[in-house]
C-alpha cells in the first residue's frame, strides 16, 4: 500500500488571517464539508478560546447534531500562560469546551522568541509545551504540536529547538509538526533539518511552511521526502502576509507523482471544483496560473506547442487535466492557427473540417476581430458566441434597442459619481414570445457608476424572463486596456469581464472607444453566454 500522508488544512484558521479574508459560521461549515468531502484528514477551524465565531462554529458539530465523514475537527490553542497551571488556563480549557476531541497546540521553539517576545525563561517555557499537551492528552484524543519558528530555532540554537520537541513529546505528543513560520527557508534546508528530527524521534512528523520566498509548496514535499508524515497548508495557498502551503498543489505532486496516499483516490478529479468553490466562498478570485486547478494551468497558445498536444497531450502537458477535474484549454488568437481553431469549434460542432468553407468564414471572422482590438485568449466565451453568429446557429434571446446613462453632479470632490442606466430592450426568445413577436422591455436603475448601473438595469429587464438563470451571475473582475494611447481620450479600449454563477466561471470582451459601449458589450454577452450555457450544454465546454 502507498505511504500515508495525514492532511491537515487550515483554511478556516490560518487562511482567515489572510488580507480580506472574514468567513462567516457558514462559511466556514461548508468548507469544512467540502474539505471531507474531498478525504482531509485534519481540519483546523479555529481558537475557540479567541474568538466567539469559532466557538460557535465548533457547537454546531458538537450540539446540533452537524457531523463530517472523514475530518477530524482540530481546535486551536497556545501553550498555557505562564505562571499558572494548564488546567487554569481559560484559553486551554475552552479546548476541552469546544467538543472537537483533538487540537493542535502551538508553542516557541526559537529561544530567542522565549526570552524577548514571550518574557519567559528558557525552562519554564519548555515546562509550558509540557504540562499543557500533558494536561490536553488526559482530556482528549489526539494533540499535536505546533514548534513555531522551528526552523528559525534550530538554525539559531539547535539543542534548545530540539528541546522543545522533547517536551511535547514527554507531554504526549502524537504528532510534531516543524513550522516554517517566516517562509524563509530553502528546500535545502528543510529537508537536511526534517531528516534530523525524523531520526531523532520516533513520533510521527509533521511540516507548517509559509510562502514568503514562494518555496512552501516544494518545501513540504521535501520534508515528506525527508520522512515528515503529516502536511498542514490551507487549500488555495491564502494566508497571512504571503499565504501558506497550497494544498491543492502539495497533494496531487505527493498522490499522483509521487505516490503517496492523500486524500480518496475517487475525489481527484474534483480538485479543480474544491478550489474554485472555498474561492468563491471567500470571496477571492482563484489564481488563474495555479498549479493543477487553475484555469490557464493547462492553456495552450503557441500553433507548434497546440499542434504538439494534439499528437500526443503529454508532450507540454505534466499530467492529465481531467485527473484534477481541470480542462485542456487551447486559445485563440491570430498566432494559434487553423488547427487551433478547428479544434475549438469541433468542441461544439464536431462535423466542420479543417477544410470546411464554414472555417474559412470563422478564420477570417476571427483575424477581422483582433484586428479591432478583440483578444478572445481570456474571453473564449465571446468567441462562442461570435462562431454561432458566423454559422448561423441563432438562438434569439434579449437585443438591446437603446441604452442613456444619466451622471449626477458631484457634490464635493470626495463623493463617488452615481449613475442612472435607462435601457430599453426586445426580448426575442422564441419560447417566451408569442407569434414571434418580440416583447419590448424598458428599465432603469441607479449605482455606483454607469457600469454598475447598466448592469442593474439590464438584470432587472430580465428578471420577468430569466430570474432563475441570472440571479446568481456576479462580476468577479472587471479589466479596462486602452489599445491606442496615442490618441489620448480618444483611444479605443477593450474592456473585459469575468463572471461567475458560482460554479462555472466564463470571460467575456467588447471594444470600443466609449468605455460603456465597451463595457455593455462584455456586460450583455456574460448573460447571454450563461442562457446559452444552460439551454445548451455544449457550449458549457467554453467555461472553465
Amino acid at each position: 500500500m502507498a505511504k500515508k500522508i495525514t492532511i491537515f488544512d487550515s483554511t478556516l484558521r490560518d487562511g482567515a488571517q489572510a488580507e480580506g479574508i472574514s468567513f462567516s459560521v457558514q462559511d466556514k461549515i461548508k468548507i469544512a464539508r467540502a474539505l471531507d468531502g474531498l478525504g482531509v484528514d485534519y481540519i483546523e477551524a479555529g481558537n475557540p478560546g479567541s474568538n466567539p465565531k469559532d466557538l460557535e462554529f465548533f457547537r454546531h458539530f458538537t450540539e446540533s447534531g452537524g457531523s463530517l465523514g472523514h475530518a477530524k475537527l482540530i481546535a486551536f490553542g497556545s501553550t498555557r500562560r505562564k505562571g499558572i497551571l494548564a488546567k487554569d488556563d481559560a484559553n486551554v480549557r475552552a479546548l476541552l469546551e469546544s467538543g472537537a476531541g483533538a487540537a493542535c497546540i502551538f508553542g516557541k521553539s526559537w529561544d530567542f522568541h522565549v526570552t524577548d517576545i514571550l518574557g519567559a525563561t528558557l525552562e519554564e517555557n519548555l515546562a509550558m509545551i509540557r504540562d499543557t499537551i500533558a494536561f490536553l492528552k488526559e482530556n482528549m484524543a489526539e494533540v499535536m504540536f505546533d514548534a513555531e519558528h522551528f526552523f528559525d530555532g534550530y538554525k539559531n540554537n539547535p539543542e534548545y529547538a530540539f528541546a522543545s520537541l522533547r517536551a511535547a513529546a514527554d507531554g504526549g505528543a502524537d504528532v510534531l509538526v516543524l513550522c516554517d513560520t517566516n517562509g524563509g527557508c530553502f528546500p535545502s534546508e528543510i529537508f537536511e533539518i526534517v531528516q534530523k528530527v525524523v531520526e531523532e524521534f520516533k513520533i510521527p512528523v509533521g511540516i507548517h511552511t509559509h510562502n514568503d520566498c514562494e518555496m512552501a509548496v516544494a518545501n513540504s514535499i521535501v520534508a515528506v521526502e525527508a520522512g515528515a508524515t503529516q502536511v498542514q497548508g490551507t487549500f488555495t495557498g491564502f494566508g497571512e502576509r504571503c499565504g501558506n502551503a497550497n494544498l491543492s498543489a502539495i497533494i496531487p505532486g505527493l498522490q499522483l507523482k509521487k505516490g503517496y496516499d492523500c486524500i480518496f483516490p475517487e475525489t481527484m478529479a474534483s480538485l479543480t471544483v474544491v478550489a474554485r468553490e472555498i474561492s468563491e466562498i471567500a470571496n477571492v478570485s482563484l489564481n488563474k496560473r495555479a498549479a493543477y486547478v487553475g484555469q490557464t494551468a493547462f492553456a495552450h497558445k503557441g500553433g507548434m506547442h497546440i499542434d504538439a498536444v494534439a499528437k500526443n497531450p503529454h508532450s507540454f502537458e505534466h499530467i492529465n487535466p481531467e485527473k484534477v477535474g481541470n480542462a485542456r484549454r487551447n486559445l485563440m488568437s491570430e498566432v494559434s492557427g487553423r488547427s487551433t481553431l478547428l479544434k475549438k469549434v469541433q468542441q461544439v460542432y464536431p462535423k466542420l473540417t479543417r477544410d470546411s468553407a464554414e472555417m474559412g468564414k470563422i478564420m477570417e471572422k476571427l483575424k477581422e476581430q483582433e484586428h479591432k482590438g478583440y483578444q478572445f485568449e481570456g474571453a473564449e466565451s465571446s468567441f462562442a458566441l461570435k462562431i454561432r453568429k458566423a454559422l448561423g446557429d441563432t438562438c434569439p434571446l434579449f437585443e438591446l434597442v437603446y441604452f442613456k446613462i444619466i451622471s449626477e453632479d458631484m457634490a464635493s470632490a470626495s463623493q463617488s459619481i452615481n449613475a442612472t442606466a435607462v435601457l430599453k430592450i426586445s426580448v426575442e426568445d422564441e419560447k417566451l414570445t408569442k407569434d414571434g413577436e418580440p416583447i419590448h422591455v424598458i428599465a432603469a436603475e441607479e449605482g455606483n457608476g454607469p457600469v454598475n448601473a447598466l448592469d442593474k438595469a439590464l438584470r432587472k429587464a430580465l428578471e420577468n424572463f430569466y430570474n432563475d438563470q441570472i440571479k446568481n451571475i456576479r462580476l468577479t473582475d472587471y479589466k479596462v486596456r486602452v489599445l491606442d494611447s496615442n490618441n489620448a481620450t480618444e483611444s479605443k479600449v477593450r474592456v473585459l469581464i469575468e463572471s461567475t454563477d458560482g460554479v462555472h466561471t466564463w470571460s467575456t470582451v467588447g471594444v470600443s472607444p466609449n468605455v460603456v459601449e465597451a463595457s455593455w458589450e462584455a456586460l450583455m454577452d456574460s448573460i447571454k453566454f450563461k442562457l446559452i450555457m444552460d439551454r445548451y450544454t455544449k457550449y458549457a465546454v467554453f467555461a472553465y
